[in-house]
């Protein structure tokens, strides 16, 4: 495995509360192309597949709405190669590193869900993902394969959660097939009785308690920081550090996309207010001074 002394040293710190970003993420993945081993370009890759099933998902349902994200690892034309090569002849494109789950994810839509137009987006996402997750869990990278399980355990622990609390078929909404999602769909108790299997179940019983969404996703980040720390205090220059910087880069990133869409709703809210305001003044006006 090789080793990243310069890049590491060399990477500024970064926090969950930064509000501006050194390096963004698409900057930082182009930066590392000149820089790993082909070995570790594979394992970032797993990284950026949940950008490409964004990307394949509204090709598919030819969503224009929905902008082409360049974070994934395939192009635009590539993910139309995929497609057409796959519905057309059956096979994959052979100059292009495709997953095994991306390609009988597509086979399986041209099989049965090209023509359900009624089927839910957000079904197609959940099963996308849970076949994303189903094989990056089986990566050979301990780290990596950690960081998957924590994260599809997490979703799949809040999700129990609020189908408990609205009478919902916890099966019918869980994803993956590890032992916490099994589980998951079978007990009922507070902690599903998997308090012994994970140290962080408390703290996110917990945090599902919070009903300010914001606030809630923002301790679920600070848990997924720390482990970042925790997994990588013996690999300051491993491949797993990098990795693990640029999964806080996207953290950070993310918020302050959220944080700038938050921040427009409420200009555009308050300059609605002025006009509103404003129209009702001048209707005033006219009507005591006819």
């Amino acid at each position: 495995m090789s080793k990243y002394y310069c890049l590491i040293a060399g990477l500024p710190s970064v926090t969950l509360d930064d509000t501006k970003l050194t390096y963004s993420v698409s900057e930082f993945k182009t930066e590392l192309d000149t820089i790993l081993s082909d070995q570790d370009k594979q394992l970032m890759r797993w990284l950026f597949f949940k950008y490409d099933n964004h990307n394949l998902l509204s090709f598919l349902r030819k969503i224009s709405e929905n902008k082409f994200d360049g974070r994934g690892n395939f192009s635009a034309e590539e993910i139309r190669e995929i497609c057409n090569l796959l519905q057309e002849e059956d096979k994959v494109p052979e100059k292009i590193p495709v997953p095994a789950y991306f390609v009988k994810f597509i086979r399986r839509y041209y099989a049965r869900f090209e023509e359900a137009e009624s089927i839910e987006f957000q079904l197609l996402e959940d099963y996308i993902s849970a076949l994303y997750y189903n094989e990056a869990i089986e990566c050979k990278n301990v780290f990596l394969s950690s960081w998957f399980e924590m994260n599809l355990n997490i979703g799949n622990i809040l999700t129990a959660q609020n189908c408990q609390k609205y009478g919902l078929d916890k099966s019918s909404y869980i994803i993956g097939q590890n032992e916490i999602a099994r589980q998951l769909r079978q007990s009922s108790a507070r902690d599903f009785n998997i308090g012994k299997t994970l140290d962080y179940i408390t703290e996110i019983v917990q945090i599902a308690e919070d009903q300010d969404l914001i606030m809630r996703e923002k301790h679920l980040d600070a848990l997924r920081w720390k482990w970042l720390d925790d997994n990588t205090f013996f690999k300051t220059f491993d491949i797993e550090s990098v990795i693990a910087y640029m999964l806080r880069l996207e953290m950070i990133e993310r918020w302050i996309l959220l944080d700038k869409v938050r921040g427009e709703k409420t200009f555009r809210k308050l300059v609605s207010d002025m006009k509103q305001e404003s129209s009702d003044t001048l209707e005033e006006f006219k009507k005591n001074n006819k």
